[in-house]
């Protein structure tokens, strides 16, 4: 490892990324996907700063009005966004929608402010639902996959690494079930956070550069 810096890696985002963490139930780096990536970091040297943004029941509204303070104001080397369930889940449980319009002005906000700040690697990840219920595949076809194809054509524009959740999460229902993954279609159990762990760290190893002296 020798002199060379760690790099800050801050993990933005919702409840599946805040997973206990900012109530103090799970107090290092919550229960999820974060620690996971960190623990494995470790095994691989320590070569990130590990830092857990996630807030629980966040929106793109949420995570624009605390993004200077929670992101900019950190300085990230490396950035991951995971939002977008929210948006579509308040539509059907307090019908408070956010049309895909809006979605996609403030998740291009947040984007653009993040690039100006000089945050080098943004990773962007898909939202996605298993459906465990009927009325969550009209979720999927009436609301969240209009929100999937925004983040895919935001990271196509910003040249972010794409974590494809939508796609890993479909393709491991079809061979596990949707409960193994995510018991209420949302939140991932251990099994879904490996998912997330795994489908980053492939993003991440691809876009990254030799590490920084």
């Amino acid at each position: 490892m020798g002199d060379q810096r760690r790099l800050r890696a801050v993990f933005i985002g919702d409840s599946i990324t805040d997973a206990g963490y900012s109530s103090g139930v799970e107090p290092d780096l919550g229960a999820g996907y974060v620690r996971m990536i960190r623990d494995r970091d470790r095994d691989l040297g320590s070569r990130l700063d590990v830092s857990n943004a996630g807030v629980s029941g966040d929106r793109v509204v949420d995570l624009r009005a605390r993004w200077s303070c929670d992101v900019v104001a950190s300085r990230p080397d490396v950035l991951t966004v995971l939002v977008g369930i929210n948006d579509t889940w308040r539509r059907y449980d307090s019908d408070d929608p956010t049309s895909s319009a809006e979605f996609a002005r403030g998740y291009e906000e947040i984007l653009g402010s993040a690039t100006a700040a000089g945050v080098g690697r943004i990773l962007v990840a898909t939202p996605f639902l298993v459906p465990v219920a009927p009325d969550q595949r009209r979720w999927r076809s009436e609301d969240l996959d209009e929100k999937i194809a925004v983040v895919v054509e935001l990271a196509e524009r910003f040249g972010s690494p794409l974590i494809p959740l939508h796609s890993v999460f479909d393709a491991a229902a079809a061979e596990v079930g949707a409960t193994a993954l995510a018991e209420d279609g949302v939140h991932p159990t251990p099994r879904g956070h490996a998912l997330i762990a795994e489908a980053w760290w492939r993003a991440f190893e691809v876009s990254t550069s030799p590490f920084p002296d």
